[in-house]
């Protein structure tokens, strides 16, 4: 389970005026969770604990006593949980410490000969210090008499309690970076996130692969856009970095999910607020290769909500240089050297528009528009190209290259959900539109000296458009089992108009070359049903499978073809995720499933497509069948002294594959496509993830061997390759004092094995410092990257029987960038969350984090490597935190109920508090609030999680400027619960609750 990480920063109380002394006498009823944890809070800590000293605390064991009582110097009230810290008076170390019970009295025992100081202080008042208490001898129990504490303009240390989630978590079938925490990709883009995410390789140019393997689908919000349809590594560029909450990459997806993307599945959620209020964030940033300018805006009041949000990002400064070579071996002996420097710019846009609505209990709508624009230049200059025929040198070639690459993308998405009376019973509805229109336009300029020689240019305009209606049904059965099912109809129109002109006189009047022009129209429609089944037995054993119907028909005619004949094809794809949790909490997870790659648009376009480089051609293949892919998987999670470490063994398996064949027309090479293929991969990954107080360090690797053959018989043709690849990341963080952050990043990639050579490999690193304004309100940080050296050089190697190409790409990518954000208004909790749901993809209700709009049920970690809510080491409280042996076993494999009005009752030293915590069905979501009878005021709950029969609950209070953190952690057994009330850093407490009508 995630637990929630606390820490200490440091800021300032203003003066209290007689309203606000006479306020903070009324809040002195707070619950003793959160008095205990601010009581804690204001003793300097050794450094592991967030301390304010440099020194470690000791801790201490004799027997003396000092005792005494705190009250309230107007009123002569008692104060209840006032802070009592005992201080070495020589070192100023903290020995000891305790808070004030309900009628202000203190005590602290076993305390050593020795002169002390001791530290009373309480939020709204001044803090007292009784100086050089000595303890000797015979005269070992002192009794400071009453202690009387003032209000005034003394400052006081402000506790803030942060919940942080670990950098990576660990689910049964997918792995979950939480970007927002990460703060070296901050003013970047999607594409600089993905880089940090395991599983996950990047290349120079934007390309993602899962453990190598390119055929993914890419989803935002667990839904597709068809600004991924043209290109993935363009369309990242297009999703602001600031704006992703969390990547998930689903290695082993369900049934629930569409079949597509072989190699897995990628998830980016992106953030959303559903507080109550109004704010207005703005994120700014600049830099050496780079600028961005983000602003969003939320708005809500009780059951609606909105957000409009827009980003801008230019990108600048981008260039380096290239080489290569190519020798064809036929009746003549041709080798061609170009060599030249690649410069580009971009200009990239994102809009937003969002609507949800609370119709009632059991019924909400949401809606959501989306409008991205990308301007991509990219420049070849000085392009020099040099032929040698049979050992002769031919006169040599000089141009000028320039492709424009722009693109609108508009997605529109409307969810309605019911939810049954029954819990986790309900019904959705999606309806969704998506459109991207995009044109690749070409441009070459031929010199003879310098005088223009000739001119040519290709235009390629297409567009991508989707519409998609979904509906989903889920029900439990009983308290182990939930069975879901759920139909889905997409329309894919697509249409690609390719154009090559040509201006031979060099007079700028250009004439079409009809023979090099055409159109593609190609029409698809899936039509899909899915049914799956989840068991969660109590011993600790789960079983997840369903199996998924897919059946595609293709329409497709050009110009020159009216009618391409592509037969209909229908695909059965199975999916089981099997796990074990054992008794000392590690786990034991199998999986397999099928997926299918249908080939997209560049696979398909039987235009020519000519890029950057003149002797490169491409030509699609429309009759492509789908690629059919099976991937098994084992994994083993395990926890060692607050290390959590994740292992995963794969084996990936792919016939009729995909892949290309090379073939020449005087100097230029010809690339077609066919299903040729046969891949194979297997490999293992592994992340490690430590904490050590402040600092924080994760990092993992991906090995894996590749083989690839394309199983072509005629030898000319035949190629075949094979080789290990393997990846790594680290990551670093260090939380300094007064609200400052180290954070670094470390990435590389080995070389990739191809079918015909292999791709260089290459590395990456940044380094942020990042410093809180005293607010929290904003921050500022500064950014370097790659800055030991100003290039990256990646080397490429192809080979045939008939064609070699070696060449190398040399990219700038020092870089540095100063980020700027701040959040004008405030949103609180002063009603209840609204956390929105759409369709949810996840099919396991163990907690995924699937977005707080994606029917994430708090995103806990389930026995994740973070720990919190421990005493801080040396500190000695009162009444220590005590544990209930009898408390009923956790069993996340369970189905329980956890709605419903709950009445609950707290052992303290102090006393018995009760108190009445509600717990509302919302979807797959649960929300609340609580009340006790220290503090009468119903509190919104901030997370609920349901993990088997464990409920954890946290809400946050504030006053006088300070907020703190409360987790509740109970066992459900039928209508009652047993389990403790964790205050930070001071301890846990017995907690017994009550399920009435």
């Amino acid at each position: 389970m995630d637990l929630l990480q606390l820490s200490k920063t440091q800021t300032l109380i203003s003066r209290f005026n007689k309203e606000k002394y006479n306020y903070m006498k009324t809040l002195l009823t707070l619950t003793l969770a959160l008095l205990s944890f601010f009581s804690m809070a204001q003793i300097p800590q050794s450094p592991g604990g967030g301390s304010r000293s440099s020194m470690p605390v000791t801790t201490i064991d004799g027997n003396g006593k000092i005792s005494g009582t705190v009250v309230d110097e107007e009123s002569n009230a008692p104060v209840e949980f006032a802070t009592v810290a005992l201080h070495d008076a020589a070192t100023d170390k903290v020995v000891n410490g305790t808070v004030a019970d309900g009628k202000g009295k203190f005590t602290i025992t076993k305390i050593e000969d020795g002169t002390y100081n001791v530290v009373i202080s309480f939020i709204g008042y001044e803090t007292q210090t009784i100086s050089k208490l000595k303890i000797e001898g015979k005269d070992n129990d002192l009794n400071v008499g009453t202690i009387k504490l003032s209000t005034g303009s003394k400052v006081l240390n402000e506790v803030v309690v942060e919940g942080k989630k670990d950098l990576i978590e660990e689910r049964v079938d997918r792995t979950i970076y939480n970007a927002e925490n990460d703060a070296t990709a901050k003013g970047g883009d999607a594409t600089d996130v993905l880089k940090r995410v395991p599983l996950l390789s990047v290349d120079m140019d934007g390309n993602v692969s899962l453990r190598g393997s390119s055929n993914i689908m890419v989803l935002i919000n667990n839904k597709p856009s068809t600004i991924m349809a043209s290109s993935v590594a363009d369309a990242l560029k297009q999703i602001p970095a600031d704006q992703i909450k969390t990547v998930e990459v689903i290695t082993s997806p369900s049934a629930k999910y569409d079949a597509e993307g072989s190699g897995g599945i990628i998830n980016i959620i992106t953030k959303k607020n559903t507080l109550e209020g109004l704010n207005l964030n703005i994120n700014a940033g600049a830099g050496y290769r780079g600028s961005n300018l983000g602003l969003n805006g939320n708005y809500r009041r009780k059951n609606m909500g909105f957000s409009l949000g827009g980003w801008g990002r230019a990108n600048y400064n981008i260039n380096g240089n290239f080489e290569n070579s190519q020798l064809i071996s036929g009746s003549q002996e041709r080798q061609t050297i170009q060599r030249g420097e690649n410069r580009g710019n971009g200009l990239f846009g994102n809009y937003s528009l969002g609507w949800d609505y609370d119709i009632n209990k059991k019924n909400t709508l949401a809606a959501s528009v989306r409008y991205g624009v990308r301007n991509n230049n990219s420049y070849q200059d000085n392009l020099e190209r040099l032929t040698i025929v049979d050992g002769v040198a031919q006169p040599s070639n000089l141009s000028d290259n320039k492709t424009l690459n722009g693109s609108g993308t508009v997605d529109a998405n409307f969810t309605y959900t019911h939810y049954f009376t029954k819990p986790q019973q309900e019904l959705s509805v999606l309806a969704s539109f998506s459109r991207n229109d995009r044109n690749n336009d070409f441009f070459t300029t031929n010199y003879s000296g310098s005088s223009v020689l000739n001119q040519f240019k290709n235009e390629n305009d297409g567009i991508n458009e989707e519409i998609t209606i979904q509906a989903d049904y889920q029900m439990p059965i009983g308290t182990t089992q939930i069975f879901e099912t759920g139909v889905k109809q997409i329309q894919r129109v697509v249409t690609s108009n390719f154009t090559t002109l040509s201006d031979l006189d060099a007079d700028g009047f250009y004439e079409t070359v009809s023979s090099n022009s055409n159109q593609l129209n190609y029409n698809q429609d899936v039509s899909s049903a899915y049914a799956s089944y989840t068991y969660a037995a109590k011993n600790g054993y789960s079983l997840k499978g369903g199996v998924r119907y897919e059946y595609t028909t293709i329409n497709a005619f050009t110009r020159t073809e009216s009618d391409i004949d592509i037969p209909e094809y229908s695909v059965v794809v199975p999916s089981i995720n099997a796990s074990r949790r054992l008794k000392n909490g590690n786990t034991v997870k199998l999986s397999y499933n099928r997926r299918i790659q249908r080939p997209s648009i560049q696979f398909l376009n039987p235009n020519k497509q000519q890029n950057n480089n003149a002797l490169n051609q491409t030509i699609g293949n429309p009759v492509l069948d789908p690629e059919f892919t099976d991937n098994y998987e084992v994994g083993y999670t395990t926890f060692i002294k607050g290390v959590s470490l994740n292992f995963s063994g794969f084996y990936r398996n792919s016939n009729n594959a995909i892949q290309s064949l090379r073939t020449f027309s005087g100097d230029t090479i010809v690339t077609r496509y066919a299903n040729i293929g046969k891949e194979e991969a297997y490999g293992t990954s592994l992340f490690v993830n430590v904490n050590l107080g402040k600092l924080t360090l994760s990092g993992g690797g991906d090995v894996f061997y590749n083989v690839l053959d394309n199983n072509v018989p005629n030898p000319d043709d035949r190629a075949s390759n094979e080789g290990w690849v393997y990846s790594g990341r680290l990551f670093g963080g260090y939380t300094l004092e007064k609200g400052w952050a180290l954070q670094m990043f470390g990435f590389y990639r080995g070389k990739r094995v191809q079918l015909q050579g292999e791709q260089g490999g290459f590395g990456f690193y940044s380094l942020a410092v990042r410093k809180d304004f005293a607010n929290k309100k904003g921050s500022i940080g500064l950014g370097l990257e790659n800055f030991l050296a100003e290039s990256i050089t990646i080397r490429n190697e192809t080979k045939t029987n008939s064609i070699t190409q070696t060449g190398f790409t040399t990219q700038n990518n020092l870089g540095f960038r100063i980020n700027f954000s701040y959040t004008i208004g405030k949103m609180s909790f002063d009603n209840q969350p609204r956390r929105r749901r759409s369709i949810n993809n996840d099919d396991m209700k163990d907690g995924g984090d699937g977005g707080a709009d994606m029917g994430n049920m708090g995103g806990g970690n389930m026995g994740g490597g973070q720990r919190g809510g421990g005493m801080p080491a040396g500190v000695r409280p009162t009444a220590p935190a005590t544990t209930n042996t009898n408390t009923p076993a956790v069993d996340p494999a369970a189905v329980v109920n956890a709605e419903g009005k709950w009445t609950y009752t707290l052992e303290t030293p102090q006393g018995a508090s009760n108190g009445t915590l509600t717990i509302i069905k919302d979807g797959e979501t649960y929300k609340g609030t609580i009340v006790s009878t220290r503090s009468p005021k119903e509190t919104a709950l901030s997370s609920v999680v349901l993990n088997g029969n464990e409920l954890t609950v946290t809400y946050e209070v504030s006053f006088g400027g300070n907020t703190a953190s409360i987790e509740m952690k109970g066992v459900i057994t039928g209508d009652e619960m047993e389990g403790k009330i964790t205050m930070g850093q001071f301890g846990s407490f017995p907690m017994k609750g009550k399920r009435g009508e």
